[in-house]
């Protein structure tokens, strides 16, 4: 596969001054997006905890004591019902996670794919995070109409294994992969403040970037550091470096939404002008101020259209195929 970007080229936009580096971002957002439009997301965990991954950032690991109470799989009755009230309250796409190491053919794998069809009824935009899956369990999602699928690569090659033992950066590759023999577009982006370097930051975009094709939605989460996981005390992460992962992957994925995910709760309302001026075109809100769980904060319905109202932004409508 050719690369469209080398690393060295990746590794340019992070030696640009900053507001250079911001203002062709800007300049590249605005040649290939309306910069006024903002997409909503919702999170719904459609199945919490006892996850058998070490993921050293995650609450609902099995292997951290994060107070974070399994419970199973929802029904749909339920979950239809969450997504009816986020659509009321601007969302267009709502992505489901259950917390599995990988999809299984079995009972539940059924009903996830109920839930997918009555939720795409509702003219949204559905993404699920479900781990690993193979080609014909990608297919079965994608005849029950799912929209997109999140699968995360988290950090670089290099620092991956720093972050996760149960599962390798060639197992995430190879789900990719198999979603990419489906209509289903591609959520996958990473983490910042786990610990990584600037070398890190910049391999992972590179290797973004240099998908075939690159992720239709590239998620920018920055650590949400929840007490009794491994990274529970690592240092806050300074919004220029946010603003900066930012810029770099709206240059580098000029077509790709770009979302300003995990971690955003700590930001001011300048801070997240900045996001959106640098590229960000979509944000994660919520019903009841948390994202997949209680231990990760995210802004509510109400917080964030006073938000949009207050810098000139609107919704964004949902796809044509999401409806």
């Amino acid at each position: 596969m050719e690369m469209r970007w080398s690393l060295d080229e990746v590794r340019a936009l992070f030696e640009l001054p900053f507001m250079d580096l911001v203002r062709r971002a800007s300049d590249v957002h605005r040649a290939h997006h309306d910069p006024s439009e903002i997409q909503l997301n919702q999170l719904i965990s459609i199945k919490t905890g006892a996850c058998p991954e070490d993921c050293a950032y995650c609450s609902q690991s099995v292997h951290h004591d994060s107070g974070v109470r399994p419970s199973p799989l929802m029904d749909a009755e339920t979950v239809v019902a969450i997504a009816k009230r986020a659509k009321e309250g601007g969302v267009t796409r709502i992505c489901m996670g259950a917390a599995w190491r990988e999809v299984r053919d079995n009972a539940q794998f059924e009903k996830v794919l109920g839930i997918v069809e009555e939720v795409s009824a509702l003219g949204v935009e559905t993404c699920c995070t479900l781990g690993m899956l193979t080609k014909e369990q990608a297919r079965k999602l994608e005849a029950a109409g799912l929209f997109a699928y999140n699968h995360n690569l988290d950090t670089s090659r290099a620092f991956y294994p720093s972050i996760i033992s149960t599962r390798t950066y060639d197992d995430r590759l190879r789900t990719i992969a198999n979603l990419r023999d489906t209509s289903i577009s591609l959520c996958c982006g990473g983490i910042i403040g786990m610990g990584e370097d600037r070398e890190d930051r910049i391999s992972l975009l590179h290797t973004l970037a240099n998908l075939d094709p690159p992720p239709e939605s590239v998620p920018i989460n920055v650590l949400s550091k929840v007490p009794g996981t491994p990274l529970a005390d690592q240092p806050d992460v300074p919004i220029v470096e946010t603003v900066q992962m930012i810029a770099a992957a709206r240059i580098l994925m000029p077509g790709s939404i770009v979302r300003l995910a995990a971690g955003r709760h700590r930001l001011s309302v300048s801070d997240q002008a900045l996001c959106f001026l640098a590229g960000a075109n979509s944000i994660f809100t919520s019903e009841a101020g948390y994202m997949l769980t209680d231990a990760v904060p995210c802004s509510e319905h109400k917080t964030d259209r006073a938000l949009l109202d207050a810098l000139g932004l609107r919704p964004k409508a949902p796809a044509a195929s999401g409806a």
